[in-house]
C-alpha cells in the first residue's frame, strides 16, 4: 500500500516517481494499492473531470492496473506552505479509515516530505500489523530546521515527530546517499537509498545548441520556492541585458515576487506555467543551458539532488549547476556542465563566457550514460522491490530473481 499526497493524473515529483515505480512493480506481478487525495495538486482545486480526478471514498483503476483509493482534500487557493500543510493534514487523517479497508497489504509505504503522510503510515502499519517503509524524498527534519519553517517548541515537535516515525519504521528509504549517511550517523541502521530518476527510453537525446547564436538562452524548469533562490537568475539576466534571455517554467510560493523583481529590474525574463510532454521538450530544444539550483546557505541541501538534474543530463543539455554536495558530485561525474557560485555576478560571468565560446555547450552523451547506469527507473524499481521483498518475505527474493 502506497500512501502519497500526490498521484496520477497530477504532474508532480511524487507522481512522476511513483507512476514509474508502480509500473515496474506491476510488471513484476506485484499488487499496488495507492491511497491518495482526489487529484488537485498543485493549486488546491480540482481542474480535471471528476472521472479522471477520482471521487472521494471511491476506488479508481490506475494506468498500470493499480488500485487508487481516493480520499477528500481541503480546497484552498494559492500555493502557500501553510495552505498545503493544512490540506495534507486533512487528507492524511481521512486516509486512515480508507487504509483500514480492503485487502490487508504485505507492507505499507509512506512517501514524504508530507509530514502528515508519515504519521498516517505509522498509524496504519500498527493497525494492520504490517511493516512500514518510510521514503524520505527530502532531508527531513533537517530541511525544516534550515528553512525555519516553524519556531520554538513547535519546531521541536515537528522534528520529534519525523524522527519518531523514522526510528520506528522497518525500512527508511532516501533518495541520496548523503542523507542516508546522515541518518545512519543518528543511529538508524535500516536505511537504504533508491535515488530519483526517470524513464530513459521516454526521453530523447537532443542535438547540441547551434555553434553560432545571436541570443544566449538559459532555461529553468521546476519549483519556484525559497529553496531555489531563483532571484539570483533574474539578477544575473538583468546584469547581462541585451542578447541574453532567461525562461522560467513552473510554479511555487515565490513566483509572484519573482515576476515583480523581473519587472523592476527590466530583466530579459519570460515566465511560463508548468508544462508537460512535447512542450517541455520544445523548451529544452530552445535552450543553450539549463539551470539546476538550490540555495547554498542550507546545510541540508548538501545531501539533496534536484530531481530535474537527471532529466537535463538525459536530454544532453549543458547544466548551469548552482548546487553543492552530492548534486555537485553528480554533475562533475557525469561531465554535464559547470558548477557556479550562488550569486548573480558569478552566474552572469559564466553565461557570458558560454556565449563567447558556444563549443562548451556541447556536453556530449556522458550525462545520458551516467543516467543510464545510475538513475533509470527500470533498474531502480528492481532495487526497490528487492529491499521490500527482503523485509516482508525473504523467499520472495528468489521469485523475483526467477522472473528476471
Amino acid at each position: 500500500m502506497l500512501l502519497t499526497h500526490s498521484y496520477w493524473p497530477e504532474h508532480s515529483p511524487p507522481q512522476r516517481r511513483w507512476s514509474s515505480l508502480t509500473r515496474e512493480f506491476r510488471r513484476a506481478g506485484w499488487d499496488v494499492d495507492v491511497v491518495a487525495p482526489v487529484a488537485h495538486y498543485p493549486n488546491g482545486r480540482r481542474n480535471l473531470p471528476r472521472r479522471q480526478a477520482g471521487l472521494a471514498f471511491s476506488h479508481q483503476r490506475g494506468p498500470h492496473g493499480e488500485t487508487i483509493r481516493r480520499v477528500p482534500y481541503l480546497r484552498h487557493l494559492g500555493t502557500s506552505s501553510l495552505a498545503r500543510f493544512v490540506d495534507q493534514l486533512y487528507s492524511a487523517m481521512l486516509s486512515i479509515p480508507v487504509g483500514i479497508g480492503g485487502k490487508k497489504p504485505d507492507a505499507i509505504l509512506a512517501t514524504a516530505p508530507s509530514l502528515p503522510t508519515l504519521i498516517t503510515g505509522y498509524v496504519l502499519s500498527r493497525l494492520r500489523k504490517v511493516p512500514l517503509v518510510v521514503e524520505m524524498r527530502d532531508a527531513w527534519p533537517d530541511l525544516a530546521r534550515d528553512a525555519r519553517m516553524v519556531q520554538g517548541s513547535v519546531k521541536s515537535l515537528v522534528e520529534r515527530v519525523v524522527e519518531f516515525v523514522q526510528q520506528r519504521a522497518d525500512l527508511v528509504v532516501t533518495v541520496t546517499e548523503g542523507f542516508a549517511d546522515t541518518l545512519r550517523g543518528r543511529g538508524l541502521n535500516n536505511v537504504v537509498t533508491v535515488s530519483n530518476g526517470l524513464d530513459l527510453n521516454a526521453i530523447p537525446f537532443l542535438e547540441p545548441p547551434a555553434i553560432v547564436g545571436e541570443v544566449f538562452r538559459a532555461l529553468y524548469l521546476g519549483n519556484h520556492g525559497k529553496s531555489q533562490r531563483l532571484d539570483i537568475l533574474i539578477r544575473a539576466s538583468a546584469i547581462l541585458g541585451e542578447n541574453f534571455h532567461l525562461t522560467l517554467v513552473g510554479h511555487g510560493t515565490t513566483r509572484p515576487q519573482l515576476v515583480k523583481l523581473a519587472r523592476e529590474l527590466n530583466a530579459p525574463v519570460t515566465f511560463f506555467p508548468s508544462l508537460q510532454g512535447p512542450e517541455v521538450l520544445e523548451k529544452y530544444r530552445e535552450a543553450d543551458t539549463c539551470v539546476v539550483s538550490l540555495r547554498d546557505d542550507w546545510k541540508s541541501f548538501e545531501t539533496t539532488v534536484p530531481s530535474k538534474t537527471y532529466e537535463v543530463l538525459a536530454v544532453g543539455r549543458h547544466v548551469t549547476a548552482i548546487v553543492r554536495g552530492e548534486a555537485e558530485r553528480i554533475i562533475l561525474e557525469a561531465g554535464g556542465g559547470d558548477i557556479v557560485a550562488a550569486n548573480p555576478e558569478a552566474v552572469a560571468k559564466l553565461w557570458k563566457e558560454l556565449a563567447a565560446d558556444r563549443s562548451r555547450l556541447s556536453s556530449g552523451a556522458s550525462g545520458r550514460e551516467w543516467v543510464r547506469e545510475n538513475a533509470d527507473y527500470a533498474q531502480l524499481a528492481v532495487k526497490y522491490m528487492d529491499y521490500i521483498a527482503s523485509l516482508v518475505r525473504p523467499d520472495l527474493i528468489e521469485k523475483q530473481e526467477s522472473r528476471r
